[in-house]
Protein backbone atom coordinates (compact mmCIF):
# COMPACT_ATOMS: atom_id res chain seq x y z
CA UNK A 1 0.00 0.00 0.00
CA UNK A 2 1.63 3.39 -1.00
CA UNK A 3 1.52 5.86 2.02
CA UNK A 4 0.86 9.26 1.47
CA UNK A 5 3.89 11.03 2.18
CA UNK A 6 5.08 8.45 -0.77
CA UNK A 7 2.55 9.89 -3.41
CA UNK A 8 3.12 13.53 -2.10
CA UNK A 9 7.09 13.40 -2.60
CA UNK A 10 6.61 11.65 -5.73
CA UNK A 11 4.36 14.50 -7.13
CA UNK A 12 6.51 17.17 -5.39
CA UNK A 13 9.75 15.76 -7.39
CA UNK A 14 8.30 14.84 -10.70
CA UNK A 15 7.03 18.26 -10.99
CA UNK A 16 10.41 19.56 -10.20
CA UNK A 17 11.87 18.04 -12.95
CA UNK A 18 9.16 19.23 -14.97
CA UNK A 19 9.47 22.96 -13.81
CA UNK A 20 13.17 22.47 -14.74
CA UNK A 21 12.92 21.04 -17.79
CA UNK A 22 9.93 23.03 -18.91
CA UNK A 23 9.36 25.84 -16.83
CA UNK A 24 6.52 26.86 -15.04
CA UNK A 25 3.73 28.04 -17.56
CA UNK A 26 4.39 24.73 -19.80
CA UNK A 27 4.31 22.09 -17.31
CA UNK A 28 0.27 21.52 -15.81
CA UNK A 29 -1.27 19.77 -13.36
CA UNK A 30 -2.28 16.72 -15.53
CA UNK A 31 1.10 16.01 -16.97
CA UNK A 32 2.59 15.74 -13.23
CA UNK A 33 -0.47 13.38 -12.12
CA UNK A 34 0.50 11.47 -15.12
CA UNK A 35 4.50 11.26 -15.07
CA UNK A 36 4.05 10.58 -10.83
CA UNK A 37 1.30 7.67 -11.86
CA UNK A 38 -0.43 9.39 -8.62
CA UNK A 39 -4.53 9.66 -8.39
CA UNK A 40 -6.01 12.50 -9.33
CA UNK A 41 -7.21 13.69 -5.97
CA UNK A 42 -3.74 13.49 -4.52
CA UNK A 43 -2.87 16.15 -6.12
CA UNK A 44 -5.03 18.89 -4.41
CA UNK A 45 -5.40 16.75 -1.21
CA UNK A 46 -1.44 17.25 -0.99
CA UNK A 47 -1.29 20.78 -2.35
CA UNK A 48 -4.70 22.88 -1.42
CA UNK A 49 -3.25 25.75 -3.20
CA UNK A 50 -2.57 24.12 -6.31
CA UNK A 51 0.28 24.75 -8.98
CA UNK A 52 1.40 28.01 -7.07
CA UNK A 53 1.87 25.85 -3.94
CA UNK A 54 3.51 23.03 -5.84
CA UNK A 55 5.83 25.37 -7.83
CA UNK A 56 7.44 26.74 -4.16
CA UNK A 57 8.11 23.53 -3.05
CA UNK A 58 9.58 21.99 -5.91
CA UNK A 59 11.80 25.25 -6.23
CA UNK A 60 12.67 24.72 -2.38
CA UNK A 61 13.77 20.68 -2.48
CA UNK A 62 15.40 21.05 -5.81
CA UNK A 63 16.93 23.92 -4.55
CA UNK A 64 17.77 23.19 -1.33
CA UNK A 65 19.40 19.70 -2.66
CA UNK A 66 21.36 21.77 -5.31
CA UNK A 67 22.74 24.02 -2.50
CA UNK A 68 23.52 20.92 -0.72
CA UNK A 69 25.69 19.68 -3.58
CA UNK A 70 27.45 22.90 -4.08
CA UNK A 71 28.21 23.65 -0.56
CA UNK A 72 30.44 20.48 -1.08
CA UNK A 73 31.95 21.47 -4.01
CA UNK A 74 33.06 24.56 -2.10
CA UNK A 75 34.40 22.81 1.03
CA UNK A 76 36.71 20.46 -1.04
CA UNK A 77 38.54 23.23 -2.90
CA UNK A 78 41.63 24.79 -1.95
CA UNK A 79 40.53 28.11 -2.19
CA UNK A 80 38.37 30.67 -3.59
CA UNK A 81 39.32 30.19 -7.54
CA UNK A 82 39.00 26.64 -7.32
CA UNK A 83 35.35 26.77 -5.59
CA UNK A 84 34.15 28.69 -8.08
CA UNK A 85 35.15 26.64 -11.25
CA UNK A 86 34.26 23.03 -9.08
CA UNK A 87 30.62 25.18 -8.92
CA UNK A 88 30.78 25.96 -12.50
CA UNK A 89 31.90 22.01 -13.41
CA UNK A 90 28.97 20.60 -11.22
CA UNK A 91 26.12 23.06 -12.92
CA UNK A 92 28.02 21.92 -16.38
CA UNK A 93 28.09 18.47 -15.93
CA UNK A 94 24.72 18.43 -14.35
CA UNK A 95 23.59 20.45 -17.97
CA UNK A 96 25.58 17.87 -19.63
CA UNK A 97 23.83 14.66 -18.25
CA UNK A 98 20.43 15.71 -18.57
CA UNK A 99 21.08 16.81 -22.69
CA UNK A 100 20.80 20.27 -22.04
CA UNK A 101 17.41 20.09 -20.83
CA UNK A 102 17.80 21.07 -17.14
CA UNK A 103 18.85 24.37 -16.52
CA UNK A 104 18.79 25.81 -12.47
CA UNK A 105 15.76 24.78 -11.09
CA UNK A 106 15.25 28.05 -9.40
CA UNK A 107 15.78 30.29 -12.85
CA UNK A 108 13.37 28.63 -14.90
CA UNK A 109 10.65 28.90 -12.47
CA UNK A 110 11.75 32.34 -11.13
CA UNK A 111 11.57 34.00 -15.08
CA UNK A 112 8.22 32.94 -15.94
CA UNK A 113 6.14 33.04 -12.11
CA UNK A 114 7.82 34.99 -9.37
CA UNK A 115 6.49 38.53 -10.47
CA UNK A 116 3.32 37.15 -10.30
CA UNK A 117 3.27 34.63 -6.99
CA UNK A 118 4.50 35.77 -4.08
CA UNK A 119 4.94 32.34 -2.80
CA UNK A 120 6.52 31.67 -5.66
CA UNK A 121 8.79 34.44 -5.69
CA UNK A 122 9.68 33.72 -1.79
CA UNK A 123 10.65 30.22 -1.94
CA UNK A 124 13.51 31.43 -4.92
CA UNK A 125 14.64 34.46 -3.18
CA UNK A 126 15.03 32.03 0.04
CA UNK A 127 16.74 29.57 -2.08
CA UNK A 128 19.14 32.06 -3.76
CA UNK A 129 19.90 33.70 -0.51
CA UNK A 130 20.99 30.21 0.93
CA UNK A 131 23.16 30.00 -1.67
CA UNK A 132 24.38 33.21 -1.69
CA UNK A 133 25.04 33.01 1.97
CA UNK A 134 27.03 29.96 2.13
CA UNK A 135 29.41 31.46 -0.77
CA UNK A 136 29.72 34.65 1.33
CA UNK A 137 30.89 32.92 4.39
CA UNK A 138 33.15 31.02 2.28
CA UNK A 139 35.11 33.73 0.65
CA UNK A 140 34.73 35.79 4.11
CA UNK A 141 36.88 33.02 5.31
CA UNK A 142 39.47 33.34 3.05
CA UNK A 143 39.63 37.26 3.29
CA UNK A 144 37.82 38.42 0.33
CA UNK A 145 36.59 41.60 1.03
CA UNK A 146 32.99 42.08 0.45
CA UNK A 147 32.56 39.04 -0.04
CA UNK A 148 28.53 38.89 -0.49
CA UNK A 149 28.84 41.78 -3.47
CA UNK A 150 31.75 38.95 -4.53
CA UNK A 151 29.10 35.82 -4.11
CA UNK A 152 26.24 38.08 -5.73
CA UNK A 153 28.55 38.21 -8.97
CA UNK A 154 29.93 34.71 -8.89
CA UNK A 155 26.31 33.71 -8.69
CA UNK A 156 24.92 36.11 -11.47
CA UNK A 157 27.54 35.50 -13.59
CA UNK A 158 26.86 31.72 -13.18
CA UNK A 159 23.20 31.67 -13.92
CA UNK A 160 23.99 33.66 -17.00
CA UNK A 161 26.86 31.15 -18.25
CA UNK A 162 24.21 28.65 -17.85
CA UNK A 163 21.41 30.19 -19.86
CA UNK A 164 23.87 30.75 -22.60
CA UNK A 165 25.70 27.35 -22.11
CA UNK A 166 21.64 25.82 -22.51
CA UNK A 167 20.56 27.64 -25.46
CA UNK A 168 24.37 26.98 -26.93
CA UNK A 169 24.00 22.97 -25.91
CA UNK A 170 27.55 23.40 -25.39
CA UNK A 171 28.74 24.17 -21.67
CA UNK A 172 32.24 25.66 -22.83
CA UNK A 173 30.79 29.14 -21.52
CA UNK A 174 30.14 27.71 -18.02
CA UNK A 175 34.57 26.78 -18.04
CA UNK A 176 35.02 30.18 -19.56
CA UNK A 177 33.39 32.12 -17.21
CA UNK A 178 34.15 30.51 -13.94
CA UNK A 179 37.94 30.53 -15.09
CA UNK A 180 37.64 34.29 -15.23
CA UNK A 181 35.77 34.93 -12.80
CA UNK A 182 37.77 32.49 -10.34
CA UNK A 183 40.98 34.28 -11.35
CA UNK A 184 39.44 37.33 -10.60
CA UNK A 185 38.29 36.08 -6.75
CA UNK A 186 41.70 34.35 -6.36
CA UNK A 187 43.55 37.82 -7.39
CA UNK A 188 41.32 39.31 -4.39
CA UNK A 189 42.47 37.08 -2.34
CA UNK A 190 45.73 37.61 -2.81
CA UNK A 191 45.81 41.27 -2.73
CA UNK A 192 44.61 40.82 0.51
CA UNK A 193 47.21 38.72 1.75
CA UNK A 194 49.56 41.11 0.52
CA UNK A 195 48.24 43.95 2.45
CA UNK A 196 48.54 41.84 5.29
CA UNK A 197 52.08 40.96 4.92
CA UNK A 198 52.89 45.05 4.48
CA UNK A 199 50.59 46.03 7.40
CA UNK A 200 52.46 43.26 9.57
CA UNK A 201 55.54 44.77 8.42
CA UNK A 202 55.34 48.39 9.49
Amino acid sequence: MTRRNDTRERVLRTAAGLFQRQGYNATGLNQVLAESRAPKGSLYFHFPDGKEQLAAEAVAIAGGELGERMAAAVAAASGPAEAVARIGDLLARDLEESGFQEGCPVATVALEAAGDSEPIRSACDTTYASWLRGLAGYLRGHGVDDPEAVADLVLSSLQGALLLARVRRDAAVIHSVTQRIGGMVGGMVADAADAAARKDSE
